[in-house]
């Protein structure tokens, strides 16, 4: 990686982050549903989503795409690259694939929350904690 692409890749990653953290802190709901993430999920899929097109009908230089598809949306939200993956799918029709790409994704991830957590639990009792 290039000097310049590297500077690309920080400055989005950095504005996307420090978006991403203030979103997340402020007590948003909706009713009884806390909606701090679902914003931050979707307006970087959004964000993600008008990029992907705009990059290619304008033919934007390599180091746009590291600025705001990898840096900003990355660091804001891997939501957005699930939702991107998962509509090129679709837009494949690759139906069943895209079902089971949804599927893993989430379901995976909900058991390796699980997971995670049964670990360190194990370990902390193993060391006295709680």
């Amino acid at each position: 990686m290039k000097g310049i692409e590297f500077v690309f890749l920080s400055i989005g990653a950095l504005s996307g982050v420090f978006l991403r953290y203030k979103m997340v802190y402020l007590p948003t709901t909706l009713g009884i549903l806390p909606i701090n993430v679902l914003t931050v999920n979707v307006t970087g899929s959004f964000i993600l989503g008008m990029f992907s097109i705009l990059y290619v009908v304008w033919n934007l230089d390599t180091r746009y795409s590291l600025l705001i598809a990898i840096g900003f949306c990355g660091s804001r939200t891997t939501m957005s690259s699930f939702a991107l993956e998962t509509n090129n799918l679709l837009d494949n029709k690759q139906f069943y694939s895209a079902v089971l790409y949804m599927s893993s994704n989430v379901g995976l991830s909900i058991l390796a929350i699980f997971a995670g957590r049964v670990l360190a639990t194990i370990i902390a009792k193993g060391f006295g904690g709680g």
